[in-house]
């Protein structure tokens, strides 16, 4: 499962997200970290335009 679907699964905390990039930043898949993560093309340009916390509260009003 991707960090996305965990979280909004509710089986992970947001901050989880720390431990996806590191297990990517150690991983040869040539996957780029949005889609490792299962961010789609909106969520990606929120968090690298805004923030970690703005992220957070889009995904949220998923929940």
């Amino acid at each position: 499962m991707t960090f996305k679907e965990m979280y909004l699964a509710g089986e992970i905390e947001f901050e989880a997200i720390d431990d996806f990039i590191d297990e990517w930043n150690k991983s040869t898949t040539t996957e780029t970290l949005a889609r490792f993560l299962g961010l789609n093309g909106e969520e990606e340009d929120i968090w690298i335009e805004d923030s970690d916390e703005a992220l957070k509260e889009y995904l949220d009003k998923e929940k």
